[in-house]
């Protein structure tokens, strides 16, 4: 305590976020498809992973498998084929894009069949 030198040190600073992460509109239309396929008696369960470079939700039949459905948002997409992709049960990606709604529209139309039958 006694040196008249400061020993303070900054963090070092990134460009951008330290992870990313999904906005409140964003989380709430992700929550609310699930909610209706849970009613549906579909999915019975979910997590989500924040990473530097994706934002993941994944729904699950039972906790047990593999996801059924992931939901991920890659923001460095964004110029590309879009930041939003829909991967199916066995990894492979169903559908790419810019906006979150036509993302979910094949789970939602799936939905509208369970719901139907």
């Amino acid at each position: 305590m006694g040196s008249s030198g400061s020993n303070i040190s900054a963090f070092p600073q990134r460009g951008g976020p330290s992870q990313v992460g999904f906005e409140r509109r964003e989380i709430e239309r992700i929550l609310g498809l699930y909610g209706r396929m849970v009613a549906a008696g579909h999915w019975k369960d979910y997590a989500m992973d924040m990473r530097p470079d994706v934002a993941i939700f994944a729904a699950f039949r039972r906790a047990s498998e593999r996801p059924q459905i992931r939901i991920e948002k890659r923001p460095a997409d964004r110029n590309r084929q879009g930041m939003w992709s829909l991967h199916g049960e066995q990894g492979q990606v169903l559908k790419r894009g810019h906006d979150l709604a036509g993302i979910l529209a094949p789970v939602e139309r799936k939905l509208v069949k369970l719901v139907g039958d």
